[in-house]
């Protein structure tokens, strides 16, 4: 195949790790006969620098032109105290809309290497492979009416959540389908005992699964949710939720997999004629300007989305198999990053994108 790629290396550590994750794909592709055209776009805080915007226009049409992007992170302390229609993470949801993707799935896989990692007892988290599907266009980040008014002790902050059914049955016929591949078992997330747009979500989930009947449906309230995923998370295989309850148990999985530095994302939306994912990957660590361009950032993570980037976009299960057990065989040899506490000397960013070649 040839593949067409935009990389967003986007702020801080993302120009690191981006940079591992091109060369592991390279690497890859060259292994099994395929050639790859790699173009590189502005998003984020560096984008702002260079353009006055967070997401200029040539980032969309480039974007649009690639069969599949891959980012690295965006976000700058400098832009904190700035507007939200100014900071890198404007850039951030641009891309999505502009891609259209609505489906945010993170892996979350416990290595036997990296079991001492996790703060967790080794018995709880051993074993843990699971997938969380998290709405991405829809909910509280994007509700309206939103903003702060008024002033004094009436001064008040409005946030709104809500979802339409189409926006429920697409994400979890996403999931649905995750699912089928996989154990053929979903976990739907909601808050249905107290929130309105849980009461749709779930009454959706169960029409939905009406279309995938060899696919076991599961619903759990997000509190519940949150304390199995410590408790249990092998119960789990895919877990689908909205945006915001996404966001946060997403996060909570790097417990789990010992570093959030370890977790790859994919972001993908319908079809094209070719059968492959609209994508947008990414791993799920931001932009660490606190250690950038030290050359010690974990670079797994993004490695980890170039394999779901062959996988998802472009169907090469055998070549994201091979990345995935390269990592795997990186891990077992020790070959690591400080963040995951190396018995030996921690290896550079540099070192561990090299190791994985090598194990490639």
């Amino acid at each position: 195949m040839h593949l067409k790629i935009l990389t967003l290396p986007g702020d801080g550590i993302g120009v690191e790790v981006t940079r591992e994750a091109v060369r592991v794909l390279e690497a890859v592709c060259a292994k099994f006969g395929h050639t790859v055209k790699l173009t590189e776009g502005l998003l984020g805080g560096i984008a702002i620098h260079k353009t006055g915007e967070p997401m200029p226009p040539e980032t969309a049409r480039l974007a649009l032109d690639a069969d599949a992007t891959l980012m690295g992170a965006v976000g700058l302390p400098e832009f904190d105290n700035v507007p939200p229609s100014q900071r890198p993470e404007k850039g951030l949801l641009g891309i999505r809309k502009t891609l259209g993707v609505f489906a945010n799935l993170r892996p979350v896989r416990t290595y036997k290497a990296l079991i001492d990692s996790s703060p967790l007892k080794n018995h709880l988290v051993e074993g843990t492979d699971l997938i969380i599907v998290r709405e991405l266009n829809g909910g509280i980040y994007y509700g309206t009416p939103r903003g702060i008014s008024g002033e004094g002790a009436d001064e008040r902050g409005t946030n709104t959540m809500t979802y339409t059914r189409s926006e429920i049955a697409r994400v979890c016929r996403t999931a649905f389908n995750l699912a089928r591949a996989r154990r053929k078992k979903l976990t739907s997330v909601d808050k249905s005992n107290v929130l309105e747009t849980s009461q749709l979500w779930r009454r959706v989930a169960v029409e939905v699964a009406a279309e995938f009947p060899d696919v076991e449906l599961e619903h759990i309230l997000v509190d519940n949710c949150a304390m199995q995923l410590v408790l249990n998370p092998r119960r789990f295989d895919v877990l689908v939720m909205e945006n915001m309850f996404g966001d946060i148990l997403s996060d909570e999985g790097a417990v789990l997999a010992g570093s959030i530095g370890m977790l790859p994302s994919a972001s993908i939306g319908g079809k094209l004629p070719s059968g492959a994912w609209v994508g947008l990957y990414e791993p799920v660590h931001g932009s660490a300007p606190d250690i950038a361009g030290q050359n010690k950032a974990n670079p797994l993570g993004a490695i980890g989305s170039v394999a779901a980037m062959l996988e998802y976009s472009f169907g090469l299960l055998k070549e994201a198999a091979a990345v995935n057990h390269a990592i795997e065989a990186v891990l077992d040899q020790g070959k690591v990053t400080a963040d995951l506490k190396p018995k030996g000397k921690p290896l550079t960013t540099e070192q561990v994108g090299q190791a994985v070649c090598e194990a490639l």
